[in-house]
């Protein structure tokens, strides 16, 4: 009844390597999670890359691949995921936020067309099957799986999703504007009770007010949905990429001072809920 997860990439909207991101890391979303035998990969963000070349070593050969949304920083490292490009492998490709007849299947290929990238999504040999649904749905992974999804206001829309297994609940949360003053009920309706929520926390609240309509929130506000829902850890996440390793030890440091349950997400961080 296991339930881990792990970060391969924590940052947002563009990934920033270089010495002043060492500890935080520079690659952009992307969490494994592995229940029982079973992984569920959230965004494939430059993250991917390093974990698709891991899952090659470990001989892995199956998993799920659940989509915030299809802006740039969070499929841009599906093209570079080895593992879809070796026969015998299978990979579930999951997204909830298109609309006007738009398909998961038909965006991530349309990356990999000329004149973006050299080689198509049919050189791809792995089982890829690809599936939309609706933000709001329920999913059914297996049957000791349940996945709740939830919209978020985001440009273009992105779903939250609640993973409850073996007793436990982990929230990815990302992307998604926060109205100072006012929770967002839908994300304290999914996250209640959490036993790890994981949030998009892009900005400080000072930072915030000039940031209005880009479709983030605050690491402040993190905390205080987190709190007010019950949940017992916050993980920021999706860290600015102007937040280098000094600040965001510093936003660390405030968060553990608002609460306890805070704490800032790490490239290569690895998670036990237990």
């Amino acid at each position: 009844m296991s339930f881990k997860l792990k970060f391969w990439g924590v940052r947002g909207s563009i990934a920033c390597p270089g010495p002043r991101h060492m500890i935080y890391g520079g690659n952009t979303s992307c969490i494994e999670v592995a229940m029982g035998g079973r992984r569920i990969i959230f965004d494939a963000g430059t993250g991917i890359r390093n974990l698709g070349t891991w899952f090659l070593r470990k001989g892995g050969e199956r998993a799920t691949i659940l989509l915030s949304h299809t802006h740039w920083d969070h499929i841009n490292g599906f093209p570079f995921f080895a593992p879809a490009f070796v026969p015998g492998t299978e990979f579930r490709v999951m997204a909830g936020h298109l609309t006007h007849g738009l398909k998961i299947e038909n965006v991530l290929a349309g990356q990999m067309t000329h004149p973006f990238f050299p080689v198509p999504i049919e050189v791809m040999h792995a089982r890829l099957v690809f599936e939309d649904f609706s933000a709001g749905d329920d999913l059914r992974l297996a049957p000791d799986i349940r996945v709740r999804t939830a919209v978020l206001n985001h440009p273009d829309r992105a779903t939250a999703y609640r993973v409850e297994y073996g007793g436990k609940a982990l929230c990815y949360v990302t992307d998604t504007e926060h109205t100072p003053g006012s929770l967002d009920e839908t994300v304290l309706a999914l996250i209640e009770g959490a036993d790890l929520v994981i949030y998009d926390c892009t900005y400080t609240d000072a930072e915030f007010p000039e940031k209005v309509g880009w479709g983030h929130s605050t690491w402040q506000e993190g905390v205080r949905l987190a709190r007010a829902a019950g949940a017992k850890k916050l993980a920021i996440f999706h860290h600015d990429p102007e937040h280098d390793d000094p600040i965001m030890t510093q936003i660390e440091r405030e968060a553990r001072q608002m609460w306890e349950g805070a704490f800032v997400a790490r490239e290569d961080m690895r998670l036990l809920l237990a």
